[in-house]
């Protein structure tokens, strides 16, 4: 069964990553989708949660309220956030952007050196790659950490992880584009990167409708393969780099 509640109080991605983290842990709460723009929580369940137990969840969060609809909706299919029901290139426009902006300028790089050599060709792309991706978390540091928190294994344990894990990304990003000590980089970014994945894969595996984070709170991007595809590119680059190194 599905319920829709109504939420007051949210005026931003990280409020909607907030709420949407906070109501995801209530037992028996299967997905969760929140509007923003509608003031609505969307609640997928195993069975019926008390309006009660989702307003205790928010109850350290005095400035969201949730009270019930007057068109609760008893179906067994999910429902589908508005970001879902857009194209697939509607929906990863931001990232095919980005990915080709990223893809252009260090192919760009390799010509202007005469030939095209794949390490440094990599080293050049890791470091867009973690450079632009740093920014868009930085831009809402803390939008960022809550929807992190939400399916990373660190975070979920540790919130803080999220606002370290921003700046580690930025840090990479420097070092590769630097070469500075390019072993001791990539087993960072190897050992980070492998550790993301697996609350990446375990949301995607859950089919948990949750808003992927790679882009922080500036995008509402769902979570899906291609989040695995992201982390599995620089974990499989890093590790050629490793291999080609040691």
């Amino acid at each position: 069964m599905t319920h829709t509640y109504k939420v007051s109080g949210m005026t931003c991605g990280g409020c909607q990553a907030k709420v949407q983290g906070l109501l995801s842990k209530v037992p028996g709460a299967k997905n969760v989708a929140i509007n923003l723009a509608k003031g609505e929580a969307i609640i997928e369940m195993d069975k019926h949660i008390a309006t009660g137990e989702l307003k205790e969840a928010l109850i350290d969060y005095p400035k969201y309220q949730l009270s019930e609809t007057n068109h609760q909706l008893h179906i067994v299919a999910p429902v589908i956030a508005e970001e879902e029901a857009k194209s697939w290139i509607e929906t990863y426009k931001p990232i095919l952007l980005i990915f080709g902006y990223i893809i252009g300028i260090t192919l760009l790089v390799e010509y202007i050196h005469g030939e095209f050599f794949w390490m440094r060709w990599m080293s050049h792309f890791m470091a867009g790659f973690f450079l632009v991706f740093s920014f868009f978390k930085l831009l809402n540091l803390k939008g960022f950490a809550e929807s992190y928190s939400m399916y990373d294994i660190v975070a979920k344990k540790w919130s803080g992880w999220g606002y370290v894990y921003a700046f580690a990304e930025l840090a990479l990003g420097i070092a590769f584009l630097t070469g500075f000590s390019p072993i001791l980089t990539n087993i960072v970014t190897f050992v980070v990167m492998t550790v993301s994945i697996i609350g990446v894969l375990q949301s995607v595996a859950n089919k948990r409708k949750i808003k992927c984070a790679c882009l922080g709170a500036v995008f509402n991007l769902p979570m899906s393969t291609i989040t695995i595809i992201e982390d599995a590119l620089m974990i499989g680059m890093s590790a050629i780099m490793l291999i080609k190194m040691l």
